[in-house]
């Protein structure tokens, strides 16, 4: 995947969590990093589904998984999965010791039941 328009690689993430979940108290399941501008939302099976929210109020279409060891893209335009992308600004993952889902203390004890 070359660097298309819509990902600026050297724009580091917004921080190490959901920043519309850690305003309101909320938790996240997984996190998706925005290619764009950095913005750090949760994943669709997350209650609130943020990263999905960011990506149609600023029409950022491209998002990059933020769980360590992952670095797949999704193209919100064309529903596509990439596999690899550009090298985006670290960090690359939130920090690998708060628990999944997270984070920790905001997380119901039936969660599970609770994902999309």
């Amino acid at each position: 995947m070359t660097t298309p328009d819509g990902i600026s690689p050297d724009v580091p993430p917004s921080g190490p969590g959901c920043a519309e979940c850690d305003t309101t108290g909320g938790w996240w399941f997984h996190l998706r990093r925005c290619a764009s501008c950095g913005h750090v939302g949760c994943c669709d099976d997350s209650p609130s589904r943020h990263a999905t929210l960011h990506a149609r109020t600023s029409g950022h279409p491209f998002i990059q998984s933020f769980e360590p060891g992952e670095d797949w893209f999704w193209d919100y335009g064309t529903s596509t999965l990439y596999e690899t992308g550009p090298r985006l600004a670290p960090p690359h993952s939130h920090p690998a010791a708060p628990p999944v889902p997270g984070p920790a203390g905001r997380v119901p004890a039936d969660w599970a039941d609770r994902l999309g």
